[in-house]
């Protein structure tokens, strides 16, 4: 795998497209452009898209520039990883071939330069998350897809404008974020027992980085609060802040 490798996560590009929108997205640009001048990997670690439902004959424009710039990133020798999140699972063969260079839908277990790292979006690894994971299951089966596929591109986009409320600020007590720290810590204690280096998780938006025993957690942050993105330079893990005042 081709080194540096970057992380990013939660940049829940979005159907509609106003000002806030094009300006994130210039940001974000920004530093996809930078990976393109380093070369390696990038890895999107869930929720790219705010809503990402692919059918046989449709995808979603609102996304087109994003696949210009993928398209361009392959291109310049960058290879492309996406993991799917909560938000985005459901693609099909346009994503998968004409974008990504590999597509998960699970956690994944790899070794770089001897480093081994667990990489995961993240949703329904809490220990409270009982109703989630099993939501998770019912909303990923083919059974579940074969039916939302019978509703029109038109409707079903309409409906995830709707309920979607990524952007919006973080409601969260200080309380609930502190426990769901502490627990996304002694997750990441366990994997380290197990013999992974680092891991690497997004969906809770928290843009900060562990050292715990001889491993690094590093949880990304979204792109509209905080926007972060980790590096691991062949040697160690880090995780950097993106034009945070731009």
């Amino acid at each position: 795998m081709k080194l540096p490798l970057y992380f990013i996560s939660d940049v829940h590009l979005k159907l509609s497209i106003d000002q806030a929108e094009k300006n994130r997205r210039k940001k974000l640009y920004r530093l996809l452009d930078k990976i393109c001048e380093t070369g390696g990997t990038c890895f999107f670690v869930g929720d790219l898209f705010d809503f990402y439902f692919e059918y046989p004959d449709v995808i979603p424009k609102a996304y087109a520039d994003f696949y210009e710039k993928a398209s361009n990133m392959k291109k310049s020798g960058v290879h492309l990883h996406f993991l799917t999140g909560n938000h985005d699972h459901w693609f099909q063969d346009f994503l998968e071939t004409n974008i990504m260079n590999k597509i998960y839908t699970d956690d994944l277990d790899i070794i770089v330069n001897g480093k081994r790292f667990f990489i995961t979006h993240g949703d329904g690894i809490l220990s409270w998350d009982h109703g989630y994971r099993l939501l998770k299951k019912i909303i990923r089966s083919k059974f579940f897809i074969t039916i939302f596929r019978w509703i029109h591109p038109t409707i079903a986009y309409k409906i995830a404008k709707f309920i979607s409320r990524s952007g919006k600020e973080d409601m969260h007590e200080a309380e609930f974020n502190k426990d769901v720290k502490n627990e996304l810590q002694n997750f990441a204690k366990n994997q380290f027992k197990d013999g992974f280096d680092y891991m690497i998780s997004g969906h809770y938006h928290l843009s900060e980085i562990y050292s715990i025993d001889k491993g690094k957690l590093a949880v990304l942050g979204d792109w509209f609060h905080r926007p972060s993105y980790a590096k691991f330079d062949g040697k160690d893990l880090s995780l950097l802040h993106w034009e945070e005042n731009v």
